[in-house]
């Protein structure tokens, strides 16, 4: 059975009144997806499922296949979102696709087609130990803004130099949830979940000498941190972080409003 088949035969039940619009719309949230081509196939009710559209990926995709799937996404999505596209990938999309949006630190291109409303009144404070560790961080800034969330950003405060840190302390006891992205040893994390009492998402980064093996050094060191209170994304998955982070805030907000449902 074809989704328009499908569709029809839910919307007729809903007309007869043999299901609830509220059965429905759990119904519509595992029922849509649109074939480009052969090569995807775009979830359209991601964001209906889980609050965030769907993301393309850059790499292992062609330019026209990013192109085709960004240009099928912008009909239905308020905001079309690829990561890790390098900039001589970004000049071609932007003479296929009109209005393209392109983040260079981040490597992430965009098209906005709607407002993006806030979705959360928290907020999501990132820090990184180094100037170096700053593409990661700001792909999860930038993630985190498309999202529709307010980003704080803080650099280069590692723990060489700890003084810098902790002449931030009244931020990061202020903080409704952080993402800490660190290379070389990985120190950081700890050094803040130390300090804060909301959530402290860890990002090991693959900046660090031939023994930090890419960035699995810092990353064990954010598995075996003694401090409480982290949890640990991948390596250089800065993405990752924020929307992990954003969920965090969308659930305080659930919370709040099972508690008070007037707010």
């Amino acid at each position: 059975m074809t989704q328009p088949e499908t569709l029809k035969i839910l919307l007729e039940a809903i007309a007869k009144g043999e299901i609830s619009p509220d059965k429905a719309l759990e119904q519509l949230k595992h029922l849509s997806f649109e074939p480009v081509e052969e090569f995807a196939k775009i979830d359209h009710h991601r964001q209906l499922r889980t609050g965030f559209p769907e993301v393309i990926w850059g790499p292992g995709k062609t330019p026209d296949q990013i192109a085709q799937i960004m240009i099928k996404m912008k009909e239905r999505s308020p905001v079309v979102m690829a990561t890790r596209i390098e900039p001589e990938i970004a000049e071609e999309l932007e003479e296929k696709i009109p209005g393209l949006i392109y983040y260079p630190v981040a490597r992430i291109c965009t098209l906005k087609t709607g407002q993006i409303p806030l979705k959360s009144p928290g907020m999501i404070s990132i820090l990184t130990a180094g100037t170096a560790d700053i593409p990661v961080a700001e792909e999860a800034a930038i993630t985190g803004e498309l999202c529709g969330f307010e980003v704080l950003r803080l650099w280069d405060v590692g723990v060489a130099g700890i003084h810098r840190l902790l002449s931030h302390r009244q931020l990061i006891s202020q903080a409704d949830v952080l993402i800490v992205v660190a290379g070389m040893e990985g120190a950081l994390p700890s050094v803040v979940a130390g300090m804060a009492d909301c959530p402290v998402i860890a990002v090991p980064t693959s900046i660090g000498y031939g023994v930090s093996f890419g960035g699995v050094a810092p990353l064990l060191t954010m598995l075996n941190s003694c401090a409480t209170g982290i949890g640990v994304v991948n390596i250089d998955n800065g993405f990752g972080a924020a929307i992990l982070a954003g969920q965090i805030l969308r659930s305080a907000e659930k919370i709040a409003k099972k508690i008070n449902p007037l707010q």
